[in-house]
């Protein structure tokens, strides 16, 4: 079956292939069986459907899904609905976070038996798999082309000393740990201290802000202690499942300079002082 995939935005996961479109029908449209609006965050779902009844003007079978209309999952296909090289091997997650919809979306946590290969492994929460697992992903890491990121989001505090041996042995382009709360910096720092080989710039950590209350300089005081403990934040500016938060310019200006690592190391670099031209001065 010929099928075209639509999507409401643009990000860094979309698939760039022939028949994936961002927005409305263009002019010149390819023949097709079906077209599938994909949809994954809910506050994307009214453009979703404003979609749906675009392209379905053009085409008799459009539907619509994804993970913000809490549809069953269907299984994996690479390349389909996220970018080529992103693979799944795990789904759901036995943590119950306030903030978070992935028990509600995907439900208990499970283990893929036959998870497709890729190098970039989203997950939500990898390290609740058993070591067995585990080790089959590194081993399918081990396989690619590409260094191996690991953009779903690790437990910070499941990180151990047999986890950093298996990343070990791989080549790895990045790691994303997780730091929502006050609460997670303790587990973050040892997980930190098992991983030193990777150092700051394959180090990042998802950083919820603005949530429950959260004020900017608490936010920005969190921030900067991951900055100390050695990695990279990854600010996200909270946004709850209902409706989307339209966040003032100072709250979107830390979530920017905070999710750039250029604009970190520059803010955290050392003016050196300029000398004067020889022979002048005392």
């Amino acid at each position: 079956m010929r099928l075209l995939r639509v999507f409401p935005r643009r990000t860094s996961h979309t698939p760039t292939d022939a028949l994936a479109f961002v927005g409305n029908p263009p002019m010149d449209r390819p023949e097709v069986d079906e077209v599938h609006v994909s949809c994954t965050f809910t506050w994307d779902i009214a453009e979703a459907l404003r979609l749906a009844q675009e392209w379905g003007r053009f085409y008799p079978v459009v539907k619509t899904g994804g993970p913000a209309f809490g549809k069953p999952l269907e299984a994996f296909v690479p390349g389909r609905y996220v970018a080529k090289g992103v693979t799944f091997t795990t789904r759901g997650c036995r943590n119950s976070c306030p903030w978070c919809l992935v028990p509600t979306h995907e439900g208990d946590f499970v283990e893929l038996p036959d998870f497709a290969d890729g190098y970039m492994v989203q997950d939500n929460n990898l390290l609740q798999a058993g070591r067995e697992h585990i080790t089959r992903v590194c081993e399918m890491l081990d396989r690619q082309k590409r260094a191996a990121i690991f953009s779903g989001g690790i437990q910070a505090s499941l990180v151990d000393d047999w986890f950093a041996d298996q990343l070990r042995r791989i080549r790895v382009n990045s790691v994303f740990l997780a730091a929502d709360t006050a609460g997670a910096l303790k587990p973050l720092a040892h997980a930190i201290e098992c991983l030193p080989f990777l150092g700051r710039k394959k180090l990042r950590v998802y950083t919820l802000i603005g949530f429950n209350g959260e004020t900017i300089p608490e936010a920005e005081a969190r921030l900067e202690h991951i900055w100390e403990l050695g990695a990279l934040p990854f600010a996200q500016l909270y946004q709850p499942s209902e409706k989307r938060i339209e966040y003032p310019r100072d709250w979107r200006d830390l979530a920017r300079t905070w999710s750039r690592p250029a604009a970190m190391v520059a803010s955290h670099t050392e003016q050196k002082p300029t000398l004067p031209p020889h022979g002048m001065g005392a």
